[in-house]
């Protein structure tokens, strides 16, 4: 398994249960992407499925945006790295000693896995913000906390809208990974997804990986609409 750079592109295993995933994994090549598991398939299927990707040579992005003390997380996060996933998630909102104790905490068991924080969900607007006591604009706050997670909290990356990410790079430089979700390829649908960028565009933003749902698990040839998004993908 290459837990480095990896692929650029990683599809997202959004299932309800094991079987279902592992089906989809059988129709993928892990040298052309990685995989991310969810909350959902995660609670469903447990380490297990983690496990059973990996030996199929995947990479797995393990996105459950841990959020607690900094203990917990910090327990949640070297449980993950044991388990030698490529990429584990928390949320820079649980604050720089929360960030820092996970690092560590990763660092010591597994340096390879790839920390990244997640900064203002897509789903947050400024009404949200403002709901829980944050005054700031949307942008404000990622550019905020961006710098929190990386420049501060020595973390590898961040999940991020490709919108953010011209932003995040003339603030962080080119060296954190960018992961962007809502990609969709050119002359695709949107699905419920209302702000999406194509792969060229989201790359040409800064992104360093892009991940993609439905437009490859509800495909008639999942492996053929990885290559096609890879086509539009920079060499």
């Amino acid at each position: 398994m290459n837990i480095e750079k990896g692929p650029q592109l990683i599809v997202a295993l959004d299932y309800p249960d094991r079987r279902s995933a592992e089906s989809m994994a059988e129709r993928l090549d892990p040298a052309a992407c990685a995989v991310k598991v969810g909350f959902e398939l995660f609670v469903a299927a447990g380490p297990g499925l983690v496990e059973a990707l990996q030996a199929r040579g995947f990479n797995v992005f393990l996105d459950l945006k841990f959020h607690d003390i900094p203990n917990t997380v910090a327990a949640a996060c070297r449980a993950a790295a044991r388990l030698g996933v490529w990429i584990v998630n928390l949320h820079a909102s649980g604050g720089l000693e929360m960030m820092q104790a996970a690092r560590d905490a990763v660092r010591e068991v597994h340096p390879e896995t790839r920390l990244i924080a997640v900064t203002v969900l897509t789903s947050s607007d400024a009404a949200t913000l403002r709901g829980i006591g944050i005054e700031s604009s949307p942008q404000e706050q990622v550019l905020r906390l961006a710098d929190l997670a990386v420049t501060q909290g020595g973390l590898d990356g961040l999940v991020c809208s490709a919108l953010e990410a011209p932003a995040l790079r003339a603030q962080l430089g080119d060296a954190p990974w960018l992961v962007t979700p809502g990609i969709r390829p050119s002359g695709g649908v949107g699905d419920d997804q209302k702000r999406v960028m194509t792969p060229e565009a989201a790359f040409a933003n800064g992104a360093s990986h892009i991940v993609v749902g439905r437009p490859i698990t509800r495909a008639a040839d999942p492996a053929g609409a990885v290559e096609a998004i890879r086509r539009q993908m920079p060499v």
